[in-house]
């Protein structure tokens, strides 16, 4: 964890692209993050509920919704709202697999949620099928087989971009079935099942064009210390940060090096 911060907090700052600033109150965080291309999707593995966060008294089998502790956060693209995760707008809970395979339709965008890890996305085809990036391949799996013990959600509203229909979902799934990583352009299976759903190439490494003018805020509420916003250039490079303060907790430490509170 150390080494992953002071990675972070001794780059040149001149070699961030955090661009102008000035769309920001004066006493937010203002921090950019520059990447290289690298396939960095995460595990699913064979996990008990346990070693998921889980206890013995909240299994995979139940049928009632199950609260987890998450950071919570909303982004936004100049002034519009482009992504929201706030318990106050909506249900957060998690429910086991064979709950949530009650709940699809073909098309849903679904979540599947471990403690110390990105969540996993991946789109819901049938029955239990579902279509995913997953070790650096787009791959059908059973939701049942490859859940690992995570509890799971739908997550359709979490972008606020409108969805294509359920049969180009879809097609958009199925159609790039069995590449592997020299042919593929997302970088985590939350881009590929969003770029499903919605179609905008913004979700893919390099799909847009940087600009002075276009910048991604991420807002990150955590509990008891306000709200920090970090400032991207592109919506993949916040996808990618946001998903390694879940997985790390990172940004808990950079905020209280630097403040930002609101």
């Amino acid at each position: 964890m150390g080494n992953q911060l002071d990675r972070i907090t001794h780059l040149n700052y001149s070699e961030l692209p955090t661009g102008d600033p000035s769309g920001l109150e004066k006493d937010e965080l203002r921090v950019g993050v520059a990447y290289f291309f690298s396939d960095e999707e995460e595990e699913v593995d064979d996990r008990t509920p346990s070693d998921c966060g889980f206890t013995k008294d909240h299994s995979p089998t139940e049928e009632e919704p199950f609260p987890v502790s998450e950071v919570e956060y909303s982004a936004f693209c100049s002034q519009e709202c482009i992504f929201s995760k706030l318990r106050e707008n909506e249900d957060l809970n998690v429910y086991s697999v064979k709950t949530l395979l009650t709940m699809c339709k073909p098309g849903d965008l679904l979540e599947l949620v471990g403690t110390a890890q990105p969540p996993h996305w991946v789109i819901y085809e049938h029955d239990d099928q579902i279509i995913h990036l997953h070790k650096g391949e787009i791959r059908k799996d059973s939701l049942l087989e490859i859940s690992g013990g995570r509890h799971g959600r739908i997550v359709n509203n979490r972008y606020r971009f409108r969805p294509l229909p359920p049969d180009l979902v879809m097609q958009n799934a199925v159609g790039h079935l069995s590449l592997r990583s020299e042919e593929i352009c997302w970088t985590n299976s939350e881009s590929f099942a969003a770029w499903c759903r919605f179609g905008k190439r913004e979700f893919k490494a390099g799909g847009e064009a940087h600009s002075a003018e276009q910048q991604y805020f991420l807002k990150v509420h955590l509990s008891g210390s306000g709200v920090h916003t970090l400032v991207f250039r592109s919506l993949e490079d916040m996808i990618r940060e946001r998903r390694r303060v879940d997985a790390s907790g990172i940004l808990k430490e950079l905020s209280l090096v630097n403040g930002g509170k609101e």
